[in-house]
């Protein structure tokens, strides 16, 4: 092979030679997950940076696809199905989507939501160009851009595969979550409210969508009790529907511990609780989507998966990331309440906790002088 020939870039793909102008992604899922899919939608625009990219998706994602406007323009809202998980509907209701979404002429429209078991009709049927994404392993693809769901694959690298089968090169795994001015200066205004705007924290964040995915509270409390003996204050940080969560936390505190740990359940933002980790020492979370804040901000973190899927999950970054988990046939779990005594959570020991974060916390340069 000549030189030039060596020089010479690959050939572009069908899909993107010509350009798409009108691509739709479809993620219907929260907040965590959306996280994870961001180096495929990197990569997806840099393969078409003058396509507009639509994410068919739930309604709280408006703000999400607000905030990641380098890679998407607009939300297309999904209806549902009836059955679906994350938001159940009327056939009416998919029908009409899908009649919108004809009508809107799709180059392409790409499944990155999961297996394509259940979803894949409906992707089909929105009446692309082309259609790409994920078949059940055993399947036949629908398309030729179509791949075998990656059952062994972490969840960032499972949707690179898709967007390098279709030709849209990798950008780097790396997640992100952009902050701006307003997150910071809500951030700092809750941190001086604290009188911690100049010193270091953790924040703790017991919460999980599923109470299924959570450790018991008073453990989370044995370890802000253990952070502040350490001489780092705690943050306890949650969403509205958490306040109780992170109230039943502080309650196990011991008393004389109480000053230094500050419950700021339902008092942020999205984005001042990202910036609020971005300025933290470390996270110490359940497997929710703010582990995945801490690892697309750089801060630390331990991470107690309870019933979820730990390899799919973790943080592809091992050493500033430490998922801890134990091993059960019944994971991953697909009840929303434990029905066994949740001996996923319970087998995880605070003194493990600890352990985790004084490993975490020796591979990381502190963020103060």
């Amino acid at each position: 092979m000549t030189a030039a020939a060596q020089a010479r870039p690959p050939p572009a793909s069908p899909l993107f030679d010509p350009a798409p102008r009108r691509i739709a992604v479809f993620r219907a899922l929260h907040l965590g997950d959306l996280l994870c899919s961001v180096p495929a939608l990197r990569a997806l625009r840099s393969a078409a940076p003058q396509a507009h990219v639509a994410l068919v998706g739930l309604p709280w994602a408006r703000d999400f696809v607000a905030r990641f406007g380098a890679y998407l323009d607009e939300l297309v809202e999904f209806p549902g199905y009836p059955g679906f998980p994350e938001r159940e509907a009327g056939d009416e209701a998919l029908q009409t989507f899908l009649q919108r979404s004809r009508r809107r002429r799709y180059d392409l429209v790409i499944q990155l939501h999961g297996t394509g078991y259940e979803v894949n009709p409906i992707a089909l049927a929105m009446g692309a160009r082309h259609c790409a994404g994920f078949h059940p392993q055993g399947s036949a693809a629908p398309t030729p851009w179509f791949v075998p769901w990656p059952e062994d694959q972490p969840e960032i690298r499972r949707y690179l595969r898709l967007t390098d089968h279709i030709g849209a090169a990798t950008q780097g795994e790396h997640l992100e979550f952009p902050l701006n001015d307003d997150d910071r200066a809500q951030a700092a205004t809750l941190l001086r409210a604290h009188s911690l705007a100049a010193m270091p924290y953790v924040c703790l964040h017991a919460g999980a969508r599923l109470p299924s995915r959570r450790w018991p509270p008073e453990r989370f409390a044995w370890v802000a009790d253990y952070l502040v003996r350490t001489g780092l204050p705690v943050l306890l940080t949650g969403g509205a529907g958490e306040t109780a969560l992170a109230a039943a936390v502080l309650e196990h505190v011991p008393p004389r511990q109480r000053p230094f740990v500050h419950n700021l359940a339902g008092k942020t933002t999205l984005g001042s609780l990202a910036a609020l980790v971005a300025h933290a020492r470390l996270v110490v979370s359940n497997d929710t989507g703010l582990s995945h804040v801490a690892a697309a901000v750089r801060t630390p973190s331990v991470v107690i998966s309870s019933g979820g899927d730990a390899r799919r999950w973790a943080p592809l970054d091992h050493r500033h990331h430490r998922v801890l988990w134990h091993d059960l046939p019944c994971r991953p779990c697909a009840h929303e309440t434990c029905p066994i005594g949740h001996p996923c959570a319970l087998a995880i020991e605070p003194l493990t906790v600890a352990e985790a974060i004084e490993a975490v916390m020796h591979h990381t340069e502190p963020r103060y002088e």
